[in-house]
């Protein structure tokens, strides 16, 4: 279960001593779902943290390094997201691709933020562990399955997904195709065509 709000930001929150960096990536996250990320500033999730506009950067000294915290904390929820969809590794593949797609339709532009935002991983460390924490996950679902090669594996299956997931909520699909794609049913189907799956085991993923 994800714990990213999808409520409406309320400012002047008070946060308990010691969350305050937390209450700041909380604030971004939302503010990032209603306006995008072009919309933050470390005054604007100041504001909405219910903080002094100074406060932000005890922990953030630019507003790239609270970009890139908000995105490392996707990716932890999303390998979150991943981890509790285990089930056994016939379906697991499957599973996780649903997983996928569900986190980007939850959170759009934090999904955005997080493979579109052009944050240079290099400079921070902690993204790109979150970033390579995720997919391991999916490395080692086609491990299980006894792919030769896991990662170009994991790979490929990531970039079916990923595709899949912008042009979902970038509202490419006719609206039959939205709603399969929503329900996983599409992804069910291209799985099975593509050998990550099999029928029987498509129709076995709710």
């Amino acid at each position: 279960m994800l714990t990213l709000s999808t409520h409406k930001p309320e400012p002047n929150k008070p946060f308990h001593h010691g969350d305050l960096r937390h209450a700041l990536i909380e604030a971004t996250a939302e503010l990032i779902e209603r306006d995008g990320p072009a919309s933050v500033s470390l005054r604007e999730a100041a504001r909405i943290a219910g903080v002094s506009h100074n406060a932000p950067y005890r922990h953030f000294p630019t507003r790239e390094a609270l970009l890139a915290a908000v995105a490392a904390h996707g990716f932890r929820q999303l390998r979150l997201a991943f981890e509790a969809s285990a089930v056994t590794p016939e379906n697991r593949m499957l599973a996780l691709g649903q997983e996928y797609v569900r986190f980007a339709l939850a959170h759009p532009g934090l999904f955005r933020l997080m493979f579109g935002s052009g944050l240079d991983r290099q400079s921070h460390p902690d993204l790109e562990q979150a970033a390579q924490d995720a997919f391991r996950v999916l490395q080692h679902a086609t491990l299980d399955r006894g792919s030769p090669s896991p990662r170009d594996a994991a790979l490929g299956a990531w970039a079916l997904v990923h595709g899949l997931s912008h042009l979902i909520v970038d509202n490419q699909l006719n609206q039959d195709l939205q709603e399969d794609a929503a329900s996983g049913r599409l992804l069910e189907r291209i799985a099975a065509i593509y050998g990550l799956s099999t029928p029987r085991e498509a129709g076995s993923v709710p």
